[in-house]
């Protein structure tokens, strides 16, 4: 498939089958996903697992769709506020890559923002100087949803002098 037709292929997939994906593949993916751009080549993001413990403890109101794998990503934070935005959306960058990466091998994804509170910072042992982006929760698709209207691109689209 080429990379339009992935792209635009891509779901969110909310229900997973049991199947553990190997692990194996899922470290490829997080190694394809690091080649993300960074602004200075930061590589903000940190990848935890999310084993079964913590995982019932977060209280998902879905229970991330029972996937088989959860992994928590954090993005370091910056020295300055520009330096931190600049981390986040590097961050979001290795997100959609790692999302993309996955789903090129059948290999669905649902990045959620767990409702990011102070508690789920602790539950997580995130450090105080990176931001939770979300939780990925990653599986074999149970079911592929249909693709969700979008605007026409054209409505986004402003023109400067």
């Amino acid at each position: 498939m080429n990379m339009i037709d992935l792209i635009k292929s891509r779901r969110n997939i909310k229900n997973f089958k049991t199947d553990q994906v190997d692990e194996t593949l899922i470290k490829i993916w997080l190694e394809a996903a690091a080649m993300a751009p960074n602004h200075r080549m930061t590589e903000p993001w940190e990848i935890y697992f999310i084993g079964p413990e913590t995982r019932g403890k977060l209280n998902h109101k879905t229970n991330f769709g029972n996937a088989p794998t959860l992994m928590a990503v954090l993005s370091r934070h910056g020295a300055t506020k520009v330096e931190a935005e600049e981390n986040a959306a590097a961050t979001a960058c290795f997100i959609q890559n790692f999302n993309l990466a996955a789903w090129s091998e059948g290999v669905g994804t649902f990045w959620s923002s767990i409702g990011i509170t102070e508690q789920k910072r602790a539950l997580l042992n995130v450090p105080d100087n990176y931001d939770l982006l979300g939780v990925l929760a990653v599986g074999y698709p149970e079911m592929i949803p249909d693709p969700k209207p979008r605007t026409p691109i054209e409505n986004k689209l402003k023109y400067l002098p």
